[in-house]
């Protein structure tokens, strides 16, 4: 018995630990973001997020003169859609936001300049925000996303994560870490797309894989897939019976 408390005290206290951590994220899946929040573009233009929000979307909170895992994360991103078949702004867009309000609008253009470069297919420039602003529009969307993070002199302390939006400003999928899976970031965005126009091939990736929120990874759904295949089986034979017994009674 002495064990089994010592082992729950210590499981309450890494939650307790874990809950009042300044930084990481709180999944707030189904809920929007703030889109009449106000940023700056490259050109240092204020724009609404409604302005850059209007296909499925994902979104990357960074800092651009981060010394950790920021430039890995938008690295592994470039990589990634290199690999996937989705259309820049037909099928979806990119929106970087920095979470440090110093930072400026030429920083945010040198870098967007740098990652387009960087791509091995045409990416078009306006399918890639980077933006930047004041520190009340910086909370508003990290709160609304449940993105916490922690200056620390200069830097900040932080998590890595891609939040995927609809169209509408919906959060729809996180996805963690800074390296990412082709398929994953393809799955995410068809499920974003959900209520828009899709290709065929996509419809059915989408209805035969589901989102496993242990594994933060997509699986392919056996059970759905099966239970389809056998009732349609089911009603092929039944539809080939009733063929063939008419054709005996004639």
């Amino acid at each position: 018995m002495g064990i089994l408390r010592n082992i729950w005290v210590a499981l309450g206290l890494c939650v307790t630990a874990a809950a009042a951590s300044p930084v990481g994220i709180d999944e707030r899946l189904g809920q929007m973001v703030p889109l009449e929040t106000v940023f700056r573009d490259e050109a240092g233009k204020p724009v609404p997020l409604r302005a850059v929000v209007t296909k499925p979307t994902l979104l990357l909170l960074v800092y651009y003169e981060c010394p950790s895992i920021c430039n890995p994360l938008m690295n592994s991103l470039v990589e990634t859609l290199n690999r996937t078949d989705l259309v820049p702004l037909r099928d979806f867009q990119v929106v970087t936001v920095s979470f440090d309000e110093t930072e400026t609008a030429p920083l945010a253009a040198r870098k967007k300049e740098n990652y387009l470069k960087a791509f091995q297919r045409p990416f078009p420039p306006e399918a890639w925000h980077f933006l930047t602003g004041e520190k009340k529009s910086i909370d508003a969307l990290t709160d609304a996303v449940g993105f916490r993070f922690q200056r620390t002199g200069k830097d900040f302390n932080h998590a890595g994560a891609i939040i995927v939006l609809s169209p509408e400003g919906k959060i729809v999928r996180y996805l963690h870490g800074i390296s990412f899976m082709p398929f994953d970031i393809k799955m995410s965005l068809i499920e974003a797309s959900k209520g828009k126009t899709m290709p065929a091939v996509n419809r059915m990736l989408a209805f035969c894989y589901s989102y496993d929120p242990e594994g933060r990874k997509y699986t392919f759904n056996l059970l759905k897939v099966a239970g389809i295949s056998m009732v349609t089986f089911i009603g092929l034979f039944v539809a080939w019976l009733v063929v063939t017994t008419k054709r005996q009674k004639a």
